[in-house]
């Protein structure tokens, strides 16, 4: 199982959201390429990084910031925000991101992500963000019909690397992990699972590792690190056990 401490940047900043709302905003380090040193300081062999400004602009938007990132952290960097396009695709796994993360754009655009997907075997990431199971879009702005098990199931075939699954009302908010729903979206899949949104203790990543034979391959720790919630070294050690 592999831990990703989450990078989240705002106006260049390193930041926490609290269940996506922009304007609950805070910053946690004003050096971003800092932050992803010391994440790979204590052990860390992958960053996930999310550019949130590019993600409701539809565009990149904190280029500066991620270029340092992807150049100084040493480990391969997971990207997603605003990446709506093949060609924005191609400049950054040129730019040296090894995994592009697609969300608004597996929903909106299905094809293009299949396309992706057969034209850059193992570095494309599915983002799934679900509020009370339904699909949210568009830096999480707008809420969709589709549950998150059917938007997956479009996929099962394309060849993504991994689907990220993100339960919105408990990201930031650190009231633990949907252990839950990750693990039966997981058990349904032969994609792996990377689960995101709420994890805040080591029990909580025990119990996701607990399921690590049901798909869950990853998990994605935010808030939790940058409050000294979690030890970054004792969650490494937990998950590689």
């Amino acid at each position: 199982m592999i831990l990703y401490p989450a990078i989240d940047l705002k106006d260049g900043r390193c930041v926490r959201l609290l269940r996506g709302e922009m304007n609950s905003a805070t910053v946690f380090n004003d050096d971003p390429a800092a932050q992803a040193q010391s994440f790979v300081a204590a052990g860390c062999r992958w960053l996930h990084v999310v550019d949130l400004d590019g993600a409701f602009a539809g565009k990149p938007v904190n280029r500066e910031a991620v270029e340092a990132i992807v150049a100084k952290a040493g480990v391969p960097v997971q990207l997603g925000g605003g990446i709506r396009s093949l060609a924005a695709i191609a400049d950054w796994l040129g730019r040296g991101a090894a995994r592009i993360v697609l969300g608004t754009i597996a929903l909106t655009d299905p094809d293009l992500v299949k396309t992706a997907c057969r034209k850059w075997p193992e570095r494309i990431v599915l983002g799934i963000d679900a509020r009370a199971g339904k699909v949210a879009v568009e830096g999480w702005a707008k809420t969709s019909e589709m549950t998150a098990l059917e938007l997956a199931l479009r996929f099962e075939d394309a060849g993504a690397a991994a689907i990220v699954h993100t339960d919105i009302e408990r990201d930031g908010a650190l009231e633990g992990a949907n252990v839950e729903a990750t693990a039966a979206l997981a058990r349904r899949l032969k994609t792996p699972v990377i689960a995101s949104g709420g994890i805040a203790s080591l029990d909580d990543l025990a119990a996701l590792h607990a399921h690590e034979s049901d798909g869950i391959a990853g998990a994605i720790i935010g808030r939790a690190l940058y409050d000294g919630r979690i030890d970054l070294k004792r969650a490494l050690a937990l998950v590689s056990a």
